[in-house]
């Protein structure tokens, strides 16, 4: 809170500032992935559903600015999938493109920002590819 004294003719009046701004934390944000086993194979498909915690309403219009596919679970982190942006058909739905090369362990890495929010949400979900 700020204070400000000022004089007016004889009397003192005093203001009395205060700015709050309500953010939510990373936190409060999730990503759930709709379907956890995929199959082997070009063009897959992966949906997120991205919600806000404290209301459990989906969030529209995040930015995703960072995406990565990789088979870190199995440990092979350096072998990586292109991601492409699809377009979405439904508020807080996001999804995804990319080739799954081979069976297995896959982790989905992401970064969005939130309209309003100072924090960056990330992800990083694990996926099974079956042949």
């Amino acid at each position: 809170m700020t204070v400000l004294p000022r004089r007016i003719g004889g009397c003192a009046l005093v203001l009395s500032l205060s700015a709050s701004a309500v953010w939510a934390d990373a936190d409060d944000y999730r990503f759930d992935l709709d379907s956890t086993d995929h199959q082997v194979g070009s063009g897959a498909v992966i949906e997120l559903l991205l919600t806000d915690l404290r209301s459990g309403q989906p969030v529209a219009d995040a930015v995703i600015y960072a995406t990565r596919m990789d088979m870190a679970p199995d440990g092979m982190a350096t072998m990586t999938s292109p991601v492409t942006a699809m377009p979405t058909e439904a508020p807080g739905r996001y999804r995804f493109a990319t080739d799954i090369t081979m069976a297995g362990g896959w982790r989905f890495s992401l970064a969005a920002k939130i309209q309003g929010e100072p924090e960056t949400v990330k992800a990083e979900i694990e996926l099974r590819a079956e042949p």
